[in-house]
């Protein structure tokens, strides 16, 4: 699914599961997503499961907004406590849309938290309280963090997953990776069908250590004692003035410590003339991103500020940003700091989300499944890539995830199938009905992007919310995003064999006739 047909099917108020490969552009949907909600004056609320990345979509983590901070289970006391809180309820019951970012990190029991507690404060017994819900991420990615003797509990394995029902859009576009094999081996890693060629390949990148490497080089590790130290002792080399920037803080407290632990530039900032640093935010002018790496070559006469020059030789002065976080379009609270860290090494972790030229990889102590393929899948070819080893944890994908990612993919392809039949002006008219439905201001057709969906004439309808109903679609094709089970696999078999076609194999087993030919091709029987 390209990132146009997922943005048109959010805009259609479904509840979604927004995912893809890393670099397939799930952040750009959703800011875009989030603008377009902004400008139609519908409440949205942008959280995320980690602080990291509600730091970096300007939003709070989904703990902090639902109230429930750090439990997994709500007692009627707890609730009595949230429901009371007089912030925790406006923000809840004005939203009308709810985004959770790194929904990998998000274990089933806290996702059912947040639903119950929507439900009560709407006081509307749909799924978190009729919230068009999107989740967003790839369950490739970091796991939710659980004992050493804990597996994961990931949130589609929750009831609440299972009663909402999000619409997959498994987004297949590819904008880090530029190198053909490099992919090929990414690809593998999610399908657990690595080769010794692959493994090969990736040897040939494995160096006895980082000393013959640039300075430029991001250096990450799977443990944060190893990224202190190596940062600090890399600074102590370099002779010359320390320059120190500290951070400016205002706004409630713990909100600004929320802030203050998803922000990647530090409190106190220590930088001298040659430390390798990387930006931690993205530049509203484009003139560097999260993730752009460089070396401080001076600093400015006037303002202290620190002078960047890039990998790719273009020289920006660092001036200090504001990470925020917003409510009802009013700021709750602000850090300002030079949007720099030193950046010789970081962790696995902290990488999560960016795009690097380059990098030398320690996996010799990873802890967790994906830990490995989070921090290869950084990088942008396999050129770029410098191994330092790695042991048997580090390239394995957890089989949970295997196996729902098979899945996961169909059902996009049926989603996408399904709403691409739909005609433009009828998507529009969706659209329109949703921002009706949250209380918006519809836009003026020149704001709004021209949809170019094929389709016939069939009559879709929407839900009394206003958003689009998979149910409607399932009354013409009852099984329409079901996953298919091994008896409906034998009975498409016999049904294709007895010679029925596409559209009368349809009829009888309630799918679309795409979803049709996809199994159909999926089992080996037909080539399409």
């Amino acid at each position: 699914m390209t990132q146009s047909e997922a943005l048109k099917i959010l805009k259609t108020g479904a509840n979604v599961f927004l995912t893809g490969e890393p670099g397939s552009g799930k952040t750009y949907v959703i800011n875009e997503y989030v603008r377009y909600l902004k400008r139609a004056k519908v409440e949205v609320a942008v959280t995320a499961s980690t602080g990291i990345a509600a730091t970096h979509l300007g939003g709070m983590t989904i703990h902090s907004w639902s109230g429930i901070g750090i439990h997994k289970f709500i007692s009627s006391w707890d609730m009595d406590r949230i429901t009371s809180n007089q912030r925790i309820y406006k923000r809840a019951r004005c939203t009308k849309v709810l985004v959770i970012d790194e929904i990998s990190m998000l274990d089933s029991k806290t996702l059912e938290c947040v639903d119950l507690v929507c439900r009560e404060i709407k006081q509307i017994s749909e799924p978190f309280g009729g919230i068009q819900t999107v989740f967003v991420g790839d369950f490739f990615q970091l796991p939710p963090v659980v004992r050493e003797t804990e597996e994961p509990e990931f949130a589609f394995t929750s009831k609440i997953w299972q009663e909402i029902n999000p619409i997959i859009c498994y987004l297949s576009e590819q904008h880090r990776q530029e190198d053909k094999i490099f992919l090929e081996i990414l690809s593998s890693l999610r399908r657990n069908t690595i080769t010794e060629v692959h493994r090969s390949l990736l040897e040939k990148r494995c160096l006895s250590d980082s000393e013959s490497l640039s300075q430029n080089i991001t250096k990450l590790f799977t443990h944060n004692e190893d990224v202190d130290r190596i940062n600090l002792s890399e600074l102590e080399r370099i002779l010359g003035e320390t320059h120190v920037f500290e951070m400016t803080c205002s706004g409630r407290k713990s909100l600004v410590e929320q802030l203050k632990k998803g922000c990647l530039s530090p409190e106190k900032l220590l930088l001298k003339k040659g430390a390798s640093v990387m930006f931690t935010k993205n530049s509203s002018k484009g003139s560097f991103v999260n993730g752009t790496l460089g070396n401080v070559v001076d600093f400015e006469n006037h303002t202290n500020y620190p002078i960047v020059k890039t990998q790719r030789g273009r020289n920006i002065l660092a001036e200090p940003m504001d990470w925020t976080i917003d409510e009802h379009g009013k700021i709750l609270c602000k850090i300002s700091q030079i949007p720099l860290r030193l950046a010789w090494a970081m962790t696995v972790h902290k990488s999560q989300g960016m795009s690097l030229d380059a990098a030398f990889v320690d996996l010799r102590s990873s802890f967790v499944k994906g830990q490995g393929y989070v921090a290869l899948s950084r990088v942008r070819t396999l050129s770029g890539l410098y191994l330092f080893g790695w042991n048997n944890t580090a390239l394995k994908i957890h089989p949970q995830v295997l196996a729902r990612d098979e899945e996961f993919r169909e059902l996009s392809s049926h989603a996408r199938e399904a709403f691409g039949k739909i005609p433009p002006e009828e998507l529009i008219a969706i659209h329109k009905n949703f921002i009706n439905a949250c209380g918006g201001k519809i836009l003026d057709s020149g704001k709004e992007p021209n949809f170019t969906a094929k389709g016939n004439k069939e009559n879709h309808a929407l839900s009394s919310e206003g958003a689009y109903s998979v149910e409607e679609i399932r009354g013409k094709y009852p099984n329409a995003y079901k996953s298919w089970s091994e008896e409906e696999d034998l009975m498409l078999s016999k049904h294709y064999k007895s010679g029925k076609n596409i559209k009368e194999i349809a009829e009888c087993l309630g799918r679309e006739k795409g979803a049709i030919s996809s199994r159909l091709k999926k089992l080996g029987l037909i080539n399409i």
